[in-house]
């Protein structure tokens, strides 16, 4: 019986040596960072679509923070000059109209456009800033024309 299990023993080295010898290698690759996903119809992940949609809505908003920045200088040279009540006041206050109308378009335009998360992003970041220029110049319009 002993040396039954002495020439086993000598054997499994060697058929373990064969085993692994004989078997296919596997090349290892690691593990994804995302888990592996169906295709989704338009071919774009939602991690994706999450990103692009912000940097969609960066570029929307940098365009209306340009435009209220402008509309807001307007604004504000005519609050002085109808405050001071010069001749230029009606002037200054028809360029301040113009330029919150440009603004107020170029924000109904992001609101309204064809993805809603971008709308929603748009109206939570700049939102709350257009409507206080939009409130402003209706009060200078409105004292402008108490004042005559």
């Amino acid at each position: 019986m002993l040396p039954s299990r002495q020439i086993a023993r000598c054997l499994l080295p060697n058929r373990l040596r064969l085993a692994t010898v004989s078997l296919p290698r596997q090349r290892l690759l690691p593990a994804p960072f995302f888990p592996r996903q169906a295709p989704y119809a338009s071919h774009v992940s939602p991690l994706a679509r999450h990103f692009a949609a912000a940097s969609t809505a960066d570029e929307q908003i940098d365009e209306i923070q340009e435009l209220y920045a402008s509309a807001r200088d307007e604004f504000e040279i005519a609050a002085e000059e109808t405050e001071k009540m010069t001749v230029y006041a009606e002037d200054d206050r028809k360029a301040a109209r113009e330029e919150l109308t440009k603004l107020q378009d170029a924000y109904k335009k992001a609101i309204e456009g064809p993805d809603p998360e971008v709308g929603e992003e748009i109206k939570r970041r700049v939102g709350q800033r257009v409507r206080e220029l939009e409130s402003a110049v209706v009060a200078m319009e409105e004292a402008a024309q108490n004042q005559d």
